[in-house]
């Protein structure tokens, strides 16, 4: 809900009374207070509103999802790049079941800003692949679909690659 910035001037400041508070021979409360600020870090790397979205999304309620992301106004000065990534990833999951050319710009935007865990990466190029079949592009399908299925180092998406691969033979 803060901007980006005033979490860090609120982690310094609270680091700020914490040292004071160990000069001041209250060894308690500068701990406490310096783990609070870890929270202020925390939110700086992980946007509050983001998570949110993302408890929204397992939920199943896209609804829900899209009001989350609609309070980050302008995700460009608000976000750190790799939650303008999860942003436009959340966004690609959402306009996948509405407007695929729309989703398609949102998935490329994410990979191209970039995202955390490899499984996100595998699923959006999944997704953008499944894109690519629809639209009857077959080799961007193809590659998209081999990318996916390297970076799937856990096997979670291995049922869905082959069932596309599949599809695939069809066209």
């Amino acid at each position: 809900m803060f901007n980006k910035n005033i979490k860090l001037v609120l982690a310094a400041l609270i680091i700020g009374y914490a040292i004071y508070q160990f000069v001041e021979g209250y060894i308690g409360n500068g701990i406490f207070l310096i783990l609070l600020s870890l929270i202020f870090v925390f939110l700086y790397f992980r946007n509050e509103i983001i998570l949110l979205a993302f408890l929204r999304m397992r939920k199943q309620d896209m609804d829900g999802t899209e009001r989350w992301l609609s309070k980050i106004k302008n995700p460009e000065t608000a976000l750190v790049k790799k939650q303008q990534g999860y942003y436009n990833y959340l966004h690609g999951i959402i306009y996948s079941q509405k407007n695929l050319t729309q989703a398609e710009k949102y998935f490329r935007k994410a990979l191209r800003l970039g995202l955390n865990m490899s499984y996100d990466v595998a699923m959006a190029k999944l997704s953008l692949a499944g894109i690519a079949m629809q639209k009857r592009r077959k080799r961007e399908a193809t590659t998209l679909l081999q990318e996916a299925k390297k970076l799937d180092k856990n096997n979670m998406l291995t049922e869905q690659i082959k069932m596309m691969q599949q599809q695939m033979k069809k066209i």
